[in-house]
């Protein structure tokens, strides 16, 4: 279940720019309040530290220096291990803006592209999928040539291109309101850059099968983005026949009718939504860190004790234990390093454990 607590610190740092930061102080302190009467800790921190990447990555949050205060609080409640991954998100940050500004100075542009790259250190971020998405031919271009530049100062890595929280800025020319600049994802780059050049100049439109051909997006991913892009509050494509739903036979046209004042039109803010799948996926890794846990809490116990009963142990561990945990499941990790030869149960009294060395 997603923890309210993150959401409401989360909420505080987009919300209230104007805030002073005396008044900053004292909302996070009585967050931090809060914080202290939560159970599952390690939750929260895996929902935490997944906003927080999507919040630096999209350059969504409102301040900074407020995330790093509460980074810095958290510290002082929890210890270091508790903050130590994401004080290396903001170091990546930091550093990924050095790489950046040397690549535009040793690799100029001709196309007049300008580009941001975030460098991740693996174990310090949330893990996102892998995609195979056709990135339009400029930005296939740059990727090929900062690849060669990084991997030139930094041999012996390997980097692996996400495209999922990438974000771009199109000059997109409207018969109606003229020219426009949209903030979208990459993604939705790749769809809309098709346009382009659109296979059938005379209707000026693509199928979705045309589209899901050229791009490779993954068919969940790419309905999606079409609907981000077709069936949003701002419809930069019009979709054949209406609808909220994307169909395998749907045709795709730009909206040359559309009325928009703003000169920058937002479309990517659906990379911001918290999906059932992300919430389940946290939760699962949450439910794996704490098998390792616990594991490690039996064998540190046994190999102090050497021989112990079956209900001292699960009290021993209840006392440990930074959460909570039922007792049915610590039982099947007692098994599970039985079964592994971490333990085994005592020959005369089969709910006595033994410490195997």
């Amino acid at each position: 279940m997603h923890n309210p607590l993150t959401a409401c610190s989360v909420s505080y740092l987009q919300g209230n720019k104007a805030q002073s930061e005396e008044e900053l102080e004292q909302v996070l302190d009585k967050v931090l309040l809060l914080f202290r009467f939560l159970s599952g800790k390690d939750v929260f921190e895996a929902f935490y530290k997944k906003d927080l990447a999507k919040r630096l990555l999209l350059h969504k949050s409102a301040s900074i220096d407020a995330e790093k205060s509460m980074l810095v609080k958290l510290k002082a409640e929890c210890g270091p291990q508790f903050t130590a991954k994401m004080e290396g998100m903001f170091r990546d940050v930091d550093l990924s803006h050095d790489v950046t500004l040397a690549f535009r100075d040793a690799c100029p542009t001709s196309s007049g592209v300008e580009t941001s790259v975030s460098i991740l250190t693996a174990g310090f971020w949330p893990t996102y999928p892998p995609d195979d998405v056709v990135l339009p031919t400029e930005l296939a271009t740059l990727q090929t040539q900062f690849s060669e530049f990084y991997l030139s100062k930094h041999g012996g890595r390997k980097l692996s291109w996400r495209h999922v929280l990438g974000s771009c800025v199109l000059r997109a020319r409207f018969a109606s309101c003229g020219l426009r600049e949209l903030a979208v994802s990459v993604y939705q780059t790749a769809v809309l850059m098709l346009f382009n050049d659109v296979i059938d100049p005379q209707s000026g439109s693509l199928t979705f099968g045309d589209i899901k051909a050229a791009t490779s997006l993954e068919d969940g991913e790419l309905r999606r983005t079409l609907q981000s892009l077709a069936c949003g509050k701002v419809r930069i494509l019009v979709k054949e026949p209406k609808g909220k739903d994307i169909g395998d036979e749907d045709r795709f046209t730009v909206n040359d009718s559309l009325q928009e004042p703003r000169f920058r039109i937002k479309v990517n803010t659906v990379q911001m939504r918290e999906t059932p799948q992300e919430v389940a996926a946290v939760n699962e890794k949450v439910q794996q860190d704490r098998q390792y846990q616990v594991d490690a809490a039996i064998v540190r116990i046994m190999k102090t004790r050497k021989t112990l009963g079956h209900a001292q142990l699960l009290d021993e561990l209840v006392r440990q234990l930074r959460f909570e945990c039922r007792r049915e499941d610590l039982k099947k990790r007692i098994e599970s390093l039985i079964d592994r030869e971490y333990l085994e149960r005592d020959p005369k009294d089969a709910s006595v454990y033994k410490y195997l060395a």
